[in-house]
């Protein structure tokens, strides 16, 4: 089942239980693979591409929330909050941090990077191997972490 058609059956769901909250979180990612499917760029949406999309969107809240935490503003960071919690519903599970470091060790290895100058390169190969299973900031913190040790 496609991210779209799920989306499309939640939305349903969401509608018939009269549940707001979920409703709005589930909207705002239906908007993005409309938007996504209309960009005119004719390509498909894979499942790849809808896992970078909800990534975005996470990502977007989260921004947004730490904006709102600094300005005291707890009516608008109650809203990310809860959208954030809607979308994190249809990203796979984050691996854990135990589980990364020995993948991106390998991935050193792999490219014989050496120090921080070859970052670049390991974090281009590690993003493209962990797309979906951890975040950039996770990410780029261990390659940082190793590069240094």
């Amino acid at each position: 089942m496609s991210l779209e058609q799920k989306i499309t059956a939640d939305m349903k769901t969401a509608m018939k239980a009269k549940d707001k909250v979920a409703l709005r979180g589930i909207r705002a990612i239906k908007s993005a693979i409309l938007l996504a499917k209309t960009d005119g760029t004719g390509n498909e949406l894979d499942e790849a591409g809808e896992i970078k999309m909800l990534q975005k969107l996470a990502k977007q809240r989260e921004d947004s929330l730490t904006i709102y935490i600094e300005q005291n503003r707890e009516d608008l960071a109650a809203v990310e909050r809860e959208e954030l919690a809607i979308i994190k519903k249809y990203l796979p599970e984050q691996m854990p941090i135990e589980k990364l470091k020995p993948i991106i060790a390998e991935i050193i290895a792999d490219t014989g990077a050496s120090g921080m100058k070859d970052m670049g390169k390991v974090m281009g190969m590690a993003s493209a191997k962990l797309a979906g299973k951890a975040d950039g900031k996770t990410i780029s913190a261990l390659v940082k972490e190793l590069l240094m040790s």
